[in-house]
């Protein structure tokens, strides 16, 4: 039975298994055999008062299997009139699993789980019945007992489809049938074949129906007997699933509509397979409302015997034809009979325009038009043998309108020929460029522009008369020519042609009545032409006053603006002066001497535009490639000086390489240069010093000072323009652009982002409305296609090399990277509800993949389907709009395939080559598209320059336009009304009407100099991009269709209807005209490299580079003078215990901010030492609220318990005093101080950001912390009174962080070290805390220590070495001495990371290498180095003769260095291998991690040292022990819960841990660790639990991980998830545990075996953020159940279920979505949060991103919000207690906010450092845990 060919063609399952000997069948309860009077035949009778109990099983034994592979199942049968029946299918999946399908007319709708799916069974009556008349005008199906009228029933069953579109699953077989009562049933068979009981065999014959065809009738021992001159469907039923029933419930078993209308005509009608199925949308319980995928049935039949379309056929009956070719539906045969009469009906060929090529920019500019020739005519063919119908109406308009329907809005893109030209306006408020062949003036404030079009080619150069009033511009290859432009009013003046080809280089007089060109003549040598332009304002002629032929290489040549007959030229080799005289162009060369040999490339005047000078007093510059600037005195024609200009001005400029200038521009008072290493440098103007520098991304080609020199414009080789702001050194960047020609394009319609791929390597990311460049993605392969997702911030790209790449833009990560393919990426798309992506190659493949995984895993790939090639490239691909079906040209150019969308299953081939006989050559196909109001429409651009409409269904041709384009139509799109239809040729883009019912169809639009590569629409209809030189964005100026009167609007409203649904969900519809907001964009140089990224994500990626286009600082190379005040908090008024608005109704508003981009030129900026001693403030996006005020301790409803873990990022941070009994560390931006004999603490509270260091006197009395200063203020440092805990006083000195802190040995003076951005050493008195003394130096400090014997002596150690001070003091004056000693030169180069003293006269020093060194104080000598470690040590500490390191590599030694004290200081260091026979390592303990501080006593037994792992240690050096004190997570803390009994509480990590805290002594009881995943939730088990409490978290990976407390084991791994949990919950009876992924799927997973019982899919797209589950009695809500859950999702959208876990049931109850306006593109949104009320499980209080920031009260028994409470900031998290009303609210302003749900009375807490990201009330309500990063702090609560 290995074989499956014994199945073919069907199976009789009742012959097979002999049911009447129920050997291998089973019946239970009243199961009978009876003759039927209409079959005529023996049946079985099932009938019983409860279907469960009678029934027929096959097979009789459950645990074997009937193994049928059959797709398709056919079941004749008839339900007992007025009873119920039930029938069971178990089905075996490829997955592994048995699913089972049931259906009943008992179901009164679907329901699925993850193994079973149950249907609604509609039950047929007789035709001209009651029933059936009931059952036509209902609007829901009759679902209930069978009808007395019931009859006989052929039911078929797709079983492939059922499992493939309701659970995702691959059909295997046929596992058994259970028929339950009530019911008479003939016969059960299965088959691989579509067979139509009402086709009898004879006729089957004669209409050549066959098997291998995939088709046939039923077999004669199982048909129905039809009398003599009858109908089948007259007597039977012939119900198929999927249905095509019109009734609701959709989801159910019924009648197909189309047979209950055709009556007794189907019989004679052929059985015309059906390829595709109805879009249906189902409805589920309540008003959840969810789109059921579509799929065509895929074809039967083998992919060799797919269906070709060999030739037009003829057109028959017309009612019988406009059933095949169109929808059954009213809107369908409405446009069938639109199309009829268009296609059908003979007409005269169509004219095309007549002659009118449309140039447009924006109506207030007047610009004229100049267009080349009209292309050829347009000819519309009617299809041949057609069937002449009535026609209808000619159209009410000649012409397409509104003329012109496009309008040329922005283009984004500089150069093209060149990047040398950019012009300043006289005002400075624009800057005029090129951009190919047009012509671009922006304003630099508003970035509008408008356009001078009129070249045909690409504009090679541009010049402006002195006041900016008549623009010349030239244009470069074989017909150069030369216009010149009105600028203001934006007309051409004049146009005129001189020059063979290569016109490069233009200049204008200063009065404009002279215009000056270089280019090449015939014979390709330079010639240089001059032109009296004086006449041309008039409308005069243009003259030639002379000309000359030259073979002097001219790179630049200038009018002199004093003289409009003298010029200046230079280029390799010379710099010329020329006069025109007489009507002759002479030149006079300078004398360069030794510098002749050099390539000039740019000249200036001194002095701008001003004339009154004396021509004596002319000086001229001119650059050079060399670096060598030239002073010339113009009267003498003689050199006057030279300069060369070095990078760095080095004393040697003559040897050194010169900064090689492109651009030279002078002012009168400085001057500015652009060159090839890319800065753009501003010089006095005796080029002494750079006072003003840009760096860029690629060389500076063009340098330019406005006329009133307070801006400088700049333009790089690379595309980029922008200027710099003298006066506020602040650069903007105007335009960035593609180098290369952009090959596609994609649009993010939600964003309103466009990302582009172009031959220069790039894929980059633009803002369609600021035209700003967002995202640069660079790698070593060449981009060849891209493709947004419909609905995610992600984007696919493929490549030249075959690879495609999935990238997640808001996070710049890799998500995917495939390597099926050999050839080139010739197209990408994903369907339009996201689920699928698919790409093609020039090698013939296609790829399927899942899109709706973060993976993109491929799901099929099919070989040799796709033409080879890549002239179809990049959008090869076309899906429809109901993400059915894809099309493709392949697997030959001539063929046309359409296919399964989600199995690229083939459907369908057109071979257009056939389609017109009468054509000499053969036709191919080169692009496709699908129109997108209906799936039945593919247009098809062919190389005979032709537009084919053809019938997805029948293949047949509908319609066809000639002579479309001058050239081949290298794109094309249809508007999404089905109006309007887009096409390129060549460099043209052309607008039709999709009908074609007008004399003038189409409009011609031009601008483009290089083929178009790609035209689309823009998602939201209202735009139009095309791409080839540049990006062109077109507005599209068409009205919107009349619902009414548009013949494809209805057909579109279901589409559309859920798209403007969502859009009104989120707040705001795509057409809106919205300002968006862009990325957010780091301050960071305009290239960024990606080296955090792991080594995947950099081989696939390569760069990214992140635009910030506005201003910033300049880089000034001098030092700022003075320090800046630091900045304090205004005093606010207002009282500590304030009220929110407390609403009962929404008030919302709409959302409408702005942002501004901001790009940081290359500053001097200090660099991070390379060591980890070195204190790095942690990253955070947080920023504080100064607004806060916190109550006052007496009024506070909260107060600080306790404080959990240690900050591992402090250096230094922690103190003990064995003496005195303190112990201190910090924790965020807290003080603890913690009383070891009984874990007591206290919290000392006045820092807002991360604490630093610490520093106590050696009495104990006083303790110092330093932190960062909040909102850019400079550092604070804290003063303490350790007795009462108050702060003594504040200092706020260093700009940057604190690296040090440290009391003298006699509590006189106090000194703190700034870390690298500002080093810098500050004494202070202790007295008073004033400023003694400072000193600045010249390099980073690392450490500081004064000494322990010497109260005037101290020492620091940093990247310069090592510092002796002295602190000589005369009265009340103190002068602080330095001195610096370099580190040995036996060390090489190294940082001196840490120091400490050793008795009198020594002083032990560190480096980042593991060395250490030994000082003598007196001669300031290294007298002594060994190497102690192999890391860097970062903490020295020494007691007597026992020395402690402790370094990065986890070691912590104790060394013997009693030795040290009877070395002799040498001359020279003592080597490393002597020095180690004088040091001894005593003892050494591994920690678990680096040491960042340490303490002991003063015999070096004991202390406590702090490691990066966050953890704090107890040292006991005797016996070599030691015991934690104090532990925390050394990552972000992801989530903290209570215990039931509040006895223990739970935290887990990014670092993957978990660990189970006692509430009492806050001491770590256990941890479970999993190594290389990050856990991301966790929760505890029920306290109802019997056999022992077990925690339950979620890692990364998609398992869920339980672990048993007593046993401190786990006990199951469970893996219902195949991307990161993001939450989980224990159900409230601990039966199952409920557990969400990143991508928005529900597990249900039991807690006994670990099997996945559900999988919920309601959530699928959008990560979930709450589950919460509660005991609820659930009668009141009409629902049967014992308790409520909960989930909330990133979508903004909350379920709420019922269920019962013992019954298996769960219900949907409520679904919640909550509207927003449009956010911040890129920008990180609040979470979506949702919990249950603690005290009214009816009301559900939800907050996340909004119209308005607040919290709302849903009620789910009055359906509605009853409360709203507004909020200042947007809630990160919230958590209700059980008692008093009270609402803990958290945010990213580091606020955690106590609310009051009553009265909306309120507190502010501010003790955290950083974002909160959890915070839980326990379960009692008297305790609240808060967490921010790594930082746990526990509150008591308190009534307020």
């Amino acid at each position: 039975m290995a074989s499956k060919d014994w199945q073919h063609p069907y199976v009789n399952i009742f012959k097979h298994v002999r049911v009447e000997d129920w050997k291998r069948s089973a019946k239970e309860g009243d199961v009978s055999t009876y003759t039927d009077k209409t079959l005529k035949c023996s049946v079985f009778r099932i009938k019983g008062p409860v279907p469960a109990n009678s029934y027929i099983l096959i097979p009789k034994n459950t645990n074997q299997s009937l193994g049928l592979t059959g797709r398709f199942l056919y079941l004749l049968f008839r339900p007992t009139p007025g009873k119920y029946f039930v029938v069971h299918l178990d089905v075996a999946v490829k997955e592994g699993q048995v699913v089972r399908i049931s259906f009943s007319n008992m179901f009164k709708e679907f329901k699925s789980t993850a193994t079973w799916l149950q249907f609604p069974f509609l039950c047929g009556a007789a035709k001209d019945s009651v029933y059936e008349s009931t059952s036509k005008s209902a609007k829901h199906g009759l679902v209930g007992p069978a009808p007395t009228s019931v009859r006989w029933t052929c039911l078929m069953l797709d079983l492939h489809y059922t499992l493939s579109v309701y659970l995702n699953r691959h059909y295997s077989h046929l596992k058994n049938v259970k028929l339950c009562a009530n019911m008479a049933v003939k016969n059960i068979f299965t088959s691989d074949l579509l067979l139509d009981p009402g086709v009898s065999l004879s006729v089957a014959k004669q209409m050549g129906l066959t098997s291998s065809q995939g088709k046939g009738p039923i077999p004669r021992e199982m048909s129905f007997p039809v009398p003599k001159g009858g109908s089948w469907h007259d007597l039977y039923d012939h119900i198929k699933f999927p249905s095509e029933g019109t009734k609701l419930p959709y989801d159910s078993f019924q009648k197909d509509s189309m047979h209950s209308q055709a009556g007794s005509t189907s019989s004679r009608r052929s059985p015309v397979r059906e390829e595709t199925c109805c879009v249906n949308l189902s409805k589920s319980v309540q008003d959840r409302v969810s789109l059921i995928q579509q799929l065509t049935i895929p074809k039967l039949l083998p992919r060799s015997h797919t269906p070709v379309v060999s030739s037009i056929p003829d057109l028959g009956v017309v009612s019988t034809h406009q059933e095949d070719l169109f929808s059954r539906n009213d809107c369908q045969l409405r446009e069938s009979a639109c199309l009829s009469s268009q296609q059908l009906t003979s007409r005269p060929p169509c004219d095309t325009d007549d002659g009118g090529v449309h140039v447009y920019v924006n109506p207030e500019d007047e610009l004229s038009t100049h267009g080349e020739e009209s292309e050829e005519e347009l000819v519309c063919s009617p299809v041949s043998h057609a069937v002449s119908l009535p026609s209808s109406k000619e159209g009410k308009h000649e012409k397409l309108l509104p003329d012109p329907i496009l309008r040329l809005s922005r283009i984004i893109g500089f150069g093209g020929a060149t990047t040398r030209y950019a012009l300043w306006t006289k005002s400075g408020d624009a800057v005029v460029y090129p951009c190919h062949a047009i012509i671009v003036s922006m304003e630099i404030s508003s970035n509008q522009q408008r356009f001078f079009i009129g070249h045909t080619d690409k504009v090679s150069a541009l010049a402006f008369n002195g006041n900016t009033t008549l623009l010349a511009s030239a244009q470069t290859g074989k017909n150069s020519a030369i216009r010149v432009w009105n600028y203001s009013k934006g007309n051409c003046l004049a146009m005129f042609r001189i020059h063979a080809h290569s016109l490069s280089c233009l200049s204008f007089s200063y009065g404009g009545g002279v215009l000056c060109g270089v280019g090449k003549d015939i014979h390709n040598k330079t010639m240089v032409v001059v032109w009296n332009t004086r006449n041309v304002v008039k409308g005069g002629e243009v003259a030639i006053l002379a000309k000359a032929h030259t073979d002097v290489d001219i790179n630049t040549m200038k009018v002199a603006f004093f003289d409009d007959t003298r010029m200046v030229s230079c280029g390799r080799d010379n710099i010329r002066l020329w006069r025109v005289r007489n009507g002759a162009l002479r030149s006079c060369p300078i004398n360069l001497g030794e510098y002749h040999s050099l390539d000039f490339t740019d000249v200036a005047f001194e002095e701008g535009n001003f004339s009154d000078q004396n021509i004596d007093d002319r000086t001229l510059f001119a650059s050079s490639r060399s670096g060598h600037i030239f002073e010339i005195d113009y009267s003498r024609v003689a050199i006057k000086n030279v300069r060369k200009l070095t990078p760095a001005q080095q004393q040697h400029a003559d040897r050194s390489p010169g900064i090689a200038i492109n651009s030279i521009s002078v002012s009168s008072s400085f001057c500015a240069t652009g060159s090839e290493d890319g800065f753009l440098r501003l010089w006095p103007l005796d080029f002494s010093t750079v006072f003003l520098e840009a760096e860029h991304e690629g060389p500076v080609s063009m340098a330019l000072i406005s006329f009133d020199s307070l801006q400088v414009l700049a333009a790089t080789s690379t595309g980029n323009l922008g200027f710099l702001d003298v006066s506020s050194r602040g650069y903007n960047t105007l335009m960035r652009s593609h180098t290369d020609t952009v090959l596609g394009f994609s649009v993010d319609g939600i964003r309103r982002h466009l990302t582009t791929a172009s031959s220069d390597g790039t894929v980059r990311i633009w803002n369609m409305d600021s035209l700003h460049q967002l995202y640069d993605f660079v790698s070593e392969d060449s981009p060849c296609s891209v493709a947004f997702h419909p609905h995610e911030q992600t984007f696919s790209c493929g490549f030249s090399s075959g690879v495609v790449r999935v990238f997640d833009i808001s996070s710049a990560k890799l998500l995917a990277e495939h390597k099926q393919h050999r050839g080139e990426v010739v197209g990408l798309a994903f369907s339009s509800d996201g689920e699928f992506m698919y790409s093609a190659d020039s090698q013939g493949s296609l790829a399927l993949y899942n899109a709706s995984e973060e993976d993109h895993h491929v799901i099929r790939v099919a070989c040799n389907v796709v033409a080879h090639g890549t002239e179809r490239a990049p959008d090869a691909l076309t899906v429809s709009s109901d993400s059915c079906f894809l099309a493709f040209v392949g697997p030959s150019e001539y063929i046309v395939t359409i296919a399964d969308a989600r199995s690229l299953d083939e459907l369908l081939h057109v071979d257009v080559s056939i389609l017109d006989v009468e054509s000499p050559q053969l036709d191919s196909a080169l692009k496709v598209c699908f129109s997108p109001a209906t799936t039945e429409h593919l247009l098809i651009a062919t190389s005979a320059n032709k537009i084919l409409w053809l019938s997805t269904k029948t293949g047949r041709l509908l319609r066809e336009v000639s002579k479309v384009h001058k050239h081949q139509c290298s794109s094309l799109a249809v508007s999404e009304d089905c109006r309007y239809l887009l096409t390129a040729g060549h460099n043209a883009v052309k607008v039709w009407d999709y009908n074609m019912q007008l004399h003038i169809n189409s409009q011609m639009f031009i601008g483009h100099s290089q083929p178009i590569r790609q035209v689309s629409f823009t998602p939201d209809q209202l735009g139009v991009v095309s791409v080839g030189d540049a990006i062109f964005l077109w507005d599209f100026l068409a009205n919107a269709a009349d619902p009414l009167t548009d013949s494809c609007s209805s057909h579109n409203a279901g589409l559309t209807s859920d798209l403007k649904a969502d859009a009104k969900v989120n707040g705001v519809l795509l057409s809106n005209g919205m300002p968006r907001q862009t990325a957010p964009l780091p301050s960071s140089p305009p290239r960024l490299d990606v080296s955090t990224i792991d080594q995947v994500v950099q081989e696939g990626l390569g760069s990214l580079s992140i635009c910030e286009d506005n201003s910033s600082n300049a880089t000034v190379p001098v030092q700022n003078s003075g320090p800046v005040p630091g900045s304090s908090p205004a005093f606010d008024p207002r009282p500590a215990s304030s009220f929110l608005r407390v609403t009962d109704l929404d008030d919302t508003s709409p959302l409408n901010t702005c942002r501004t981009d901001n790009i940081e030129l290359n500053q001097n900026k200090p660099v991070r030492p390379d060591c980890y001693r070195h204190f790095i403030p942690r990253f955070k996006s947080s920023s504080l609220d100064q607004t806060v005020v916190a109550p006052q301790p007496q009024e506070a409803g909260l107060t600080l318990k306790a404080v959990i873990g240690y900050n591992g990022n402090g250096r230094g941070n922690m103190v003990w005093s064995p003496d005195q009994g303190l112990f201190a560390y910090s924790c965020g931006c807290v003080v603890v101080v913690e009383y070891l004999h009984t874990g007591s603490q206290r919290h000392f509270k006045g820092h807002s950001e991360e604490i630093s260091c610490l520093a106590v006197t050696n009495d104990a009395q006083t303790l110092a912390s330093a932190a960062g200063g909040s909102s850019g203020s400079r550092s604070l440092i804290c003063i303490w009174d350790v007795q009462n805990g108050t702060c003594l006083s504040t200092i706020s000195y260093h700009k940057g962080a604190v690296q040090s802190l440290a009391f003298s040995r006699d509590d006189r003076f106090f000194l703190s070290v700034g870390d690298f951005s500002d080093p810098g050493l500050a004494l202070w008195s202790c007295e008073n805390f004033q400023l003694l003394s400072s000193v600045n130096p010249s390099g980073p400090i690392h450490d500081a220590a004064f000494s322990p014997s010497a109260a005037s002596q101290m020492a620091c150690v940093g990247s310069q070495g090592v510092y002796f001070c002295l602190i000589p003091t005369r009265g009340p004056e103190v002068d602080l001495k330095v001195q610096r000693v370099r580190a040995p030169a036996e060390l090489g180069d190294v940082e001196l990371t840490a120091l400490c003293y050793h008795m009198d006269s020594f002083l032990f020093t560190s480096t980042n290498r593991g060395h250490v060194c030994a000082w003598d104080i007196n001669t300031q000598h290294c007298f002594m180095i060994w190497e102690a470690d192999d890391g860097e040590i970062g903490v020295l500490l020494c007691r007597g003769n026992r020395l402690l390191t402790g370094s990065n590599t986890r070691w912590l030694r104790l060394w013997e260095v009693e030795a040290v004290q009877s070395m002799k200081p040498k001359a020279k260091v003592c080597s490393v291998q002597n020095s180690m026979t004088s040091v001894v390592v005593e003892q050494e303990i591994m920690l678990d991690g680096t040491t960042v501080s340490a303490a002991f006593d003063s015999t070096m037994d004991m202390g406590i040292v702090g490691t990066t792992a966050g953890t704090l240690w107890y040292i006991n050096c005797s016996d070599n022990s030691s015991i934690r004190l104090v532990s925390g997570h050394k990552t972000k803390i992801n989530d903290v819960v209570f215990s039931f009994d509040e006895s223990h509480f739970a935290t887990c990590s990014e670092d993957g841990s978990v660990r189970v805290w006692s509430t009492s002594s806050y001491e770590l009881v256990v941890q479970f660790q999993v190594l290389n995943q990050a856990c991301g939730c966790v929760c505890w088990s029920p306290s109802s639990s019997q056999d022992g409490t077990r925690v339950a978290a979620g890692y990364s990976d998609g398992t869920l991980r339980i672990f048993r407390l007593a046993s401190t084991e786990m006990e199951m791994k469970l893996h219902p998830h195949q991307v990161a949990v993001t939450a989980i919950q224990y159900s409230a009876n601990g039966h199952v545990i409920l557990s969400a992924g990143k991508n928005g799927l529900v597990a249900v997973s039991s807690t006994l075996n670990g099997a996945t019982l559900r999988i919920i899919k309601d959530h699928k797209g959008a990560t979930i953020t709450t589950i919460q589950c509660v005991n609820e009695q659930c009668k009141k809500f009409g629902l049967e159940g014992n308790e409520m859950w909960l989930a909330a999702g990133a979508d903004r959208r909350v379920s709420v279920w019922v269920t019962d876990w013992s019954k298996e049931k769960c219900d949907l109850l409520d679904w919640l979505s909550f509207p927003a306006p449009a956010f911040v593109a890129g920008d990180t949104l609040p979470p979506s949060l949702a919990v249950f009320c603690p005290t009214d499980h009816s009301l559900v209080v939800y907050t996340g991103y909004g119209v308005e920031k607040e919290l709302s009260f849903y009620s789910l028994a009055k359906q509605q919000i009853i409360k709203k409470i507004a909020l200042p900031h947007w809630a990160t998290c919230i958590s209700l207690s059980s008692q008093s009303q009270l609402v803990a609210v958290g945010s990213k302003e580091r606020v955690l906010k106590l609310i009051k749900s009553t009265s909306g009375r309120f507190q502010d807490f501010l003790q955290h450092s950083n974002s909160l990201q959890t915070c839980h009330f326990s379960p009692s309500g008297s305790l609240l845990f808060s967490v921010a990063y790594n930082e746990i702090l526990l509150w008591e609560v308190r009534s307020f």
